[in-house]
């Protein structure tokens, strides 16, 4: 292993991904020959949301390379990508070649529903969710999804409330989950509950726009 593979892993695992970048493109080898170096430099890329650069190595890991989880690992960044870019139809796609693979999950069915959600296909994203429930029923990122959703659409304001805490049982100190709370509690008409989750998870987010514009509809529904 040469000096600056070395030298740029220690960056990867300190998630300095600008500085990994740096020593991994001073490697001596052609990544599409060294497919692991092809990963890490997908990974570092994809960290800086340097998309293009990210899918050129990840798809050459994808086609070529011979370990399955490396191949898992960057299906699921792939997916990533294409979903934060809008192209929901590859990032499905990707998604559905795990499942295809034997690599059913909680997480894959929670990223579909995702994926769903944000085309507005609503039906099509709680589906996923409870197909991810089956496999993981106390996973908090799947009933603050199944929360949120209930509540953001207004289909069922009460059951929403009852996921959502839920998941912040599970854990009470992450701001999404208390955010979707606090929205499921204005959604069912209480805001007062709302303010007090609501206030709590900008705390600990710091700065949140999505928290601070759920917080600020709250304010101005009680004046």
């Amino acid at each position: 292993m040469s000096d600056y593979l070395k030298i740029g892993l220690r960056f990867l695992n300190l998630k300095n991904y600008s500085s990994a970048l740096e020593e991994f493109l001073l490697v001596d080898k052609d990544p599409s020959e060294f497919l692991d170096l092809s990963y890490y430099l997908g990974i570092c890329y994809t960290n800086l949301e340097k998309y293009d650069q990210a899918l050129l190595y990840l798809e050459q890991v994808v086609t070529n390379h011979s370990d399955i989880l490396m191949v898992y690992q960057c299906r699921l960044i792939l997916s990533y990508i294409y979903s934060v870019t809008g192209r929901y139809k590859l990032a499905e796609f990707e998604l559905k070649e795990l499942i295809e693979a034997g690599f059913e999950s909680a997480q894959i069915y929670g990223n579909l529903s995702y994926i769903s959600y944000s085309q507005r296909l609503i039906d099509k994203s709680l589906e996923y969710l409870e197909k991810a429930s089956k496999l993981e029923p106390d996973n908090p990122n799947i009933l603050n999804s199944m929360g949120y959703i209930l509540a953001n659409e207004d289909l069922n304001s009460e059951e929403s409330i009852q996921f959502c805490k839920k998941a912040v049982k599970l854990k009470n100190e992450y701001p999404a989950y208390l955010d979707s709370l606090g929205w499921a509690y204005f959604k069912a008409g209480k805001s007062n509950e709302a303010l007090l989750f609501l206030r709590k998870a900008l705390s600990l987010a710091g700065s949140n726009k999505i928290i601070a514009s759920h917080l600020k509809t709250v304010l101005g529904e009680i004046k």
